[in-house]
């Protein structure tokens, strides 16, 4: 294995610059998934392709190049489950019931709430003290939602879809909290290989894989908006895997490291904005005028709370026993 994370040093402008190509590949993601889930409306099996699909990739590319990574320790042992299947696996497929129901836009909002709750987690679990101004960013946040959703014309997002999104966003905190140590030991690849083979095991004991539909992949769709133009679905599902999946996750673990779970739960939320435009190019899903206002309230509100915390030698680390907990 690699050095170390903790002897490399930190870059915080490359963390900041490599989670922004991430959450460009999972803006991008989330359209191509969204053709799928049209074509394919089963939000697990898309979920397992994706997951074992990636994984497969990442395992050769490994096996081929660092065949130490296969060795775990003890530590690992207890993370990588965890981290991988509620951290990945529930976060993918709920976000894939969310995309199903709600536009892409609207589901992202409600799932990027996370760092709200990752800053609760610091305050009220960690112990840490917090500034203030963690209340005006809830305020913010949540006022921004109530504009998102437009509640005064009554509660009109699919419930389950609703639902899932907030299921999404409680995996989302586990990944943000988890982050910090999944690097501590070995490099991004083999970390993210590693997360990726228990969310496949996962599915396969769930749904087994040769129970899989194949015949899926050799549909065609009509995946744009105001265009006749057929395409094979192929392109999506290999883009899901490869964009969507196993440049992401990678570039995050190496994001991480140079800026700390807190500093990716903010940076991630520019995955909202570039989301909202490919899904308004390709899929047509616009906001509206109040709803773009809440958006970007919600965004501000979630940057004011994460700005809360207090610098402290620890802040951009979770503490051992979250990990142990897990």
């Amino acid at each position: 294995m690699e050095t170390h994370a903790s002897t490399k040093p930190k870059r915080p402008i490359i963390g900041y610059a490599l989670y922004v190509l991430a959450a460009t590949c999972w803006a991008i993601n989330g359209t191509a998934s969204k053709v799928i889930l049209n074509d394919f409306p089963d939000a697990a099996r898309v979920t397992q392709f994706r997951a074992t699909g990636a994984a497969l990739i990442l395992f050769t590319y490994v096996l081929l190049t660092n065949r130490k990574a296969f060795r775990l320790s003890k530590r690992e042992l207890r993370l990588f489950p965890f981290y991988g299947i509620t951290g990945m696996a529930f976060a993918q497929w709920f976000y894939y019931v969310a995309i199903s129901r709600m536009p892409i836009n609207i589901s992202l909002l409600l799932e990027f709430t996370a760092p709200l709750f990752v800053v609760m987690w610091v305050r009220f679990v960690r112990k840490e003290p917090v500034r203030h101004t963690l209340w005006l960013g809830l305020l913010c946040a949540f006022t921004g939602l109530a504009l998102a959703a437009q509640i005064w014309n009554g509660f009109n997002l699919d419930p389950i879809g609703f639902a899932a999104a907030l299921t999404s966003m409680a995996a989302l905190v586990v990944f943000f909290l988890l982050g910090d140590h999944v690097g501590k030991e070995r490099d991004a690849v083999s970390a993210t290989m590693w997360a990726l083979i228990f969310v496949a095991g996962f599915w396969a004991i769930m749904r087994p894989v040769w129970t899989f539909p194949w015949e899926v992949v050799t549909h065609t769709v009509t995946p744009f908006t105001n265009s006749n133009l057929s395409m094979p679905i192929w392109p999506f599902f290999a883009t899901m895997v490869i964009i969507g999946t196993v440049v992401p996750f990678t570039l995050v673990v190496l994001s991480i490291h140079h800026i700390g779970g807190a500093g990716a739960s903010i940076v991630a939320l520019s995955e909202v904005p570039i989301a909202t435009v490919i899904a308004w190019i390709f899929l047509g899903q616009v906001l509206n005028g109040i709803q773009m206002i809440g958006a970007a309230v919600v965004i501000l509100g979630i940057i004011i709370a994460e700005r809360a915390r207090v610098s402290s030698p620890s802040s951009d680390i979770v503490a051992e026993t979250s990990a142990a907990s897990s």
